[in-house]
């Protein structure tokens, strides 16, 4: 059966998240059913990443199989095409080895977030990005952010429903950058706890807003402490940005 790799951006406000839920909408139902229109059978959806509920992507990657092989064009736009009107689009289709595997062939995830630091209300962004009136101090944040790079238990920053088999993690990068009243965090590693990324940058704001030191979020990491933690992040400001493979 030929696979294909998707490559989709969506709008997670009206979603439960990611994965197939029996009584919430998820973006791998509304594909499902898309590619089930399709196929005129049901079809099986894989996702690289299970974003949360009101998380959005930019560069979510899925597969599935069909019967018969189509032209990755024709693919793409059916499937947009019975998307509709969900905020899902497929940006790319690709016919891949059936060996690829979207969530297992990853070798990295890369989010960011997206905060907007004014004390108007968000008109056009509200629901994708996290409003802060305060001012942050954005260089503060990048420094105390630094701290996480590298392999450490990252406890203080791993939800209680985490199902991974440790808390080690390796975080490749993270970055913090001002443009105007935007505040972009990016991070990139192979795989992430589950809310990881808006725990720490929750925990990040806190040094922006001066409540806490630079020099706090090494030691709360050191800690492997979830009650630790500043608060967590809202989910509208983070997005899926891109998710890697190797050639």
């Amino acid at each position: 059966m030929p696979r294909y790799k998707l490559t989709l951006e969506y709008d997670g406000s009206p979603f439960s998240g990611w994965q197939r839920q029996a009584d919430h909408p998820s973006v791998q139902e509304a594909l499902e059913t898309a590619a089930a229109a399709i196929e005129g059978a049901p079809v099986e959806v894989a996702g690289a990443g299970r974003t949360d509920a009101g998380v959005h992507a930019l560069g979510q990657v899925a597969h599935l199989d069909f019967s018969k092989p189509l032209r990755a064009d024709k693919v793409r736009d059916a499937l947009n095409a019975h998307l509709r009107p969900h905020p899902v689009a497929v940006l790319e289709a690709e016919l891949v080895d059936d060996a690829f595997h979207a969530r297992f062939s990853a070798t990295g995830r890369s989010y960011v977030y997206r905060i907007l630091n004014r004390r108007p209300d968000l008109a056009l962004d509200r629901g994708r990005a996290w409003r802060i009136a305060t001012r942050l101090d954005a260089q503060a944040m990048h420094e105390a952010a630094q701290a996480l790079v590298g392999r450490h238990d990252f406890s203080t920053f791993r939800d209680s429903q985490c199902q991974a088999d440790t808390p080690v993690k390796t975080l490749n990068a993270i970055s913090v950058s001002r443009r105007g009243e935007a505040i972009d965090i990016h991070c990139s590693a192979r795989s992430f706890l589950h809310r990881q990324v808006r725990s720490m940058v929750g925990s990040l704001v806190e040094v922006g807003r001066g409540r806490e030191d630079t020099s706090w979020i090494a030691e709360i990491l050191k800690a492997a402490d979830r009650t630790r933690c500043g608060p967590v992040a809202p989910a509208e400001g983070l997005y899926l940005e891109s998710v890697s493979y190797d050639q």
